[in-house]
């Protein structure tokens, strides 16, 4: 893969990865589960064993081979066309503002 074609899914990748992040948090959709205080790894969501757990690191490993997933389709579809550099970032702008909406009880206190 050349870097015409890396310049043209960065921004697929990045509008991905952001949209699958806010969808994965909000759903819980994670790969596997950290339990820090018996410092212990699970697959899937799983519930607290002793102390509260992390999907934080399996959310970032859902969201991040969504978006390869997302760029890998879309390289086909973009090799003849022009890099579609606003993509990259008005959806992440747009995810954040929904961030803002769905915790908004939580900046309004």
């Amino acid at each position: 893969m050349n870097n015409n074609h890396i310049e043209k899914v960065i921004p697929v990748f990045s509008a991905a990865f952001a949209l699958i992040y806010i969808v994965s948090v909000e759903m819980n959709w994670a790969l596997f589960t950290y339990h820090p205080k018996i410092k212990q790894w699970g697959w899937l969501v799983e519930p607290s064993r002793d102390g509260p757990p992390m999907y934080w690191y399996g959310w970032l490993v859902t969201s991040t081979l969504g978006a390869t997933a997302a760029s890998v389709i879309a390289l086909p579809l973009l090799k003849n066309r022009p890099t579609p550099y606003w993509l990259g970032w008005i959806v992440p702008l747009l995810v954040i503002l929904s961030v803002f909406y769905l915790f908004r009880d939580w900046f309004l206190r």
